[in-house]
């Protein structure tokens, strides 16, 4: 009974990596218990073809902890040439009722989140992608120092054809 339990997980689990062709890249880091504002996620991207189109995201792990509504980010995009491309982003992360949104069964929710689509990567060289948080409460002028409740943070690139 256990050998065939195994095999079966064992074909599960390749189907489900077998059906995710569209992924090029797909690495998280550990933030730790919260994510202090000065921390600075980096990632450094693989060799891409420079003729293709890809959709870049961020994925967030989070759990029960987080207490806000919303995430604001600021990603970087580092080029070869050294010019940085950057964003504020902000995302939408608790339904009216307070339950977080996202991808998971238990307390803990993966979010895949929209950064940028259709980018190609025409230059040579080496791409890097730096991610930090920037919230804040409402009515302060400073950031949140650490922000309880993001246990991982990830880059994901998808090819378009």
């Amino acid at each position: 009974m256990k050998i065939k339990n195994s095999i079966l997980f064992i074909l599960v689990a390749l189907l489900v990596i077998s059906c995710d062709k569209k992924r090029v890249f797909d690495e998280y880091k550990s933030v730790g218990n919260s994510w202090h504002r000065d921390s600075i996620i980096t990632f450094k991207l693989p060799k891409l073809e420079s003729e293709k189109k890809y959709n870049l995201f961020v994925n967030v792990r989070d759990n029960n902890d987080y207490p806000f509504d919303n995430l604001f980010l600021i990603v970087s995009l580092e080029q070869p040439n050294k010019k940085i491309l950057v964003d504020t982003l902000e995302y939408k992360m608790a339904n009216p009722d307070g339950t977080l949104m996202g991808d998971g069964f238990t307390d803990i929710k993966e979010n895949k989140l929209f950064y940028k689509e259709k980018v190609d990567f025409k230059l040579k060289g080496d791409y890097k992608v730096h991610v930090r948080q920037a919230v804040r409460q409402k009515g302060k002028v400073a950031g949140v120092n650490n922000l309880k409740g993001i246990t991982e943070v990830g880059f994901r690139i998808e090819s378009i054809d």
